[in-house]
């Protein structure tokens, strides 16, 4: 059974930094493609990054492009969101998601059949 954990957010100012875990168990994330999305209160959830089975990332967020990243270790099994500079509008359940069945990036929410529970992540001051 695959299972997807997420870690790592919290409550931090403005221009902060937080590094969201994502640790799978059941399945080998470096098979296939991972995602991070996030929901804020109001909005539709939304792609951030993605990373695939080749290590390359995919930025669907105009808005974290310099600074976000997303990185995978094999070893643990786990991918991360490393999150810089934060703003306030970065607040949001960030939830990690991967796909059993692709080795290449999406931004569309139901080609990714493992879902995290969500981590909550509040920027403000």
């Amino acid at each position: 059974q695959v299972q997807l954990v997420e870690s790592g957010g919290g409550l931090v100012q403005p221009g902060g930094s937080l590094r969201l875990s994502c640790a799978a168990s059941g399945f080998s994330l470096d098979l296939h493609a991972t995602a991070w999305f996030r929901q804020a209160p109001g909005k539709e959830r939304e792609g951030v990054l993605c990373i695939n089975a080749n290590d390359r990332s995919t930025n669907y967020a105009d808005s974290v492009k310099g600074r976000f990243t997303i990185s995978r270790d094999n070893a643990k099994n786990t991918v991360y969101l490393q999150m810089n500079n934060l703003k306030p509008e970065d607040t949001a359940v960030y939830y990690c998601a991967a796909t059993s069945v692709f080795r290449s990036c999406s931004n569309a929410a139901q080609v990714y059949d493992s879902w995290g529970q969500g981590t909550q992540v509040s920027v403000s001051s």
